[in-house]
């Protein structure tokens, strides 16, 4: 028995595991629905300068760039939802992968970004 978990949990490491179920593409009317409350962890991963140009209501900036990103996000609640957001997709999508690594189970990611949000 302590084998079989050996090997799998080997098997996991170099095979890993789907990390695309923790983290769902939402279309901006789903992503508006699910917000609304405003009481979810909503992150806005792009630069200071660009989020000071403007943002989504109540969004927290963390800078996907800064090196302080990681240490930021271990402030929040890994087993609450996340929001979040850059520009155009690509930066929260890498963000989002990153999230997943550290232990975050559910990442609501918005399609297109900031710029379809518009």
């Amino acid at each position: 028995m302590k084998q079989i978990i050996i090997i799998m949990s080997l098997l996991s490491m170099f095979f890993g595991t789907d990390q695309s179920s923790a983290v769902k593409v939402l279309s901006v009317a789903e992503y508006k629905a699910q917000i609304e409350s405003g009481k979810v962890q909503l992150i806005d991963v792009r630069t200071p300068n660009e989020y000071i140009s403007g943002h989504i209501k109540n969004a927290k900036n963390i800078d996907f760039f800064a090196p302080s990103f990681e240490s930021q996000f271990q402030k929040l609640n890994k087993e609450k939802p996340v929001y979040i957001y850059c520009r155009s997709g690509a930066r929260s999508k890498k963000a989002s992968n990153k999230l997943v690594a550290m232990g975050f189970t559910e990442i609501y990611d918005l399609k297109g970004g900031y710029l379809n949000w518009k």
